[in-house]
């Protein structure tokens, strides 16, 4: 419950405007960040032996890359990143420093997913596609990410919570929405009901986009 000497008249702008906060910044971060992911996945594993797009030293570079970059915690990487961020966007604090942070950690985390997920594929699917002479860009449109499509919308899914969890990280810079909410308005006056009420908010969104993934892949595998 929040305490009765909240001024909750007053929070609720502030709260409406957090929640606006992260659904912008996990809503960019997710076209962005997985459109490029979804690139990169696909390029790592059409590159790796024995895809369409063989190629031994592409593919070694952009999966040392990916291993470099994915597994480093993104309190770290927020701020590891700082010189990038300011290049790319005149700033290294605040949401669009954050989002930007975003795009980059949710980039190389989409590419496993995606080529994880497109491994699955029939091999066989494929070489009926290349025996009839399609190139390699209309194999990937057309035959790769199709056949897995399903299983792509539940990653995407998967990565749509893991983004909207690194967002309550983004209080480190001043990057806005309900973790910097949370903290600033619920941890640091020990107001345990506001902060309760942003971890509330958090619960709806994760479990809006859940139903909405698993509704969306289960139509496009009984297709």
């Amino acid at each position: 419950m929040i305490s009765a000497d909240t001024a909750w008249g007053e929070l609720r702008p502030v709260f409406l405007d957090s929640i606006q906060q992260t659904l912008v910044m996990v809503s960019l971060t997710l076209l962005i960040g997985g459109l490029l992911g979804l690139a990169l996945g696909v390029l790592l594993h059409t590159t790796r032996s024995g895809g369409i797009l063989a190629h031994r030293p592409v593919y070694t570079v952009l999966n040392v890359l990916v291993n470099l970059v994915r597994p480093i915690p993104f309190i770290i990487l927020i701020t590891a990143i700082g010189p990038l961020t300011m290049k790319a966007m005149g700033t290294t604090i605040g949401i669009k420093a954050a989002t930007f942070a975003l795009i980059v950690a949710a980039t190389f985390g989409i590419s496993r997913i995606v080529e994880q997920n497109l491994v699955s594929v029939d091999p066989g699917v494929v070489e009926a596609a290349q025996s009839m002479g399609a190139s390699p860009w209309r194999i990937i449109r057309t035959v790769l990410v199709p056949e897995a499509l399903g299983p792509l919308i539940l990653g995407f899914t998967f990565a749509f919570v893991a983004v909207v969890d690194m967002s309550a990280a983004a209080v480190a810079i001043n990057g806005g929405g309900l973790g910097q909410f949370a903290i600033s308005y619920g941890y640091q006056r020990f107001n345990w009901g506001v902060t309760w009420a942003a971890v509330a908010a958090i619960v709806v969104i994760v479990q809006v986009a859940q139903f909405a993934g698993l509704y969306a892949a289960r139509r496009v595998m009984r297709r």
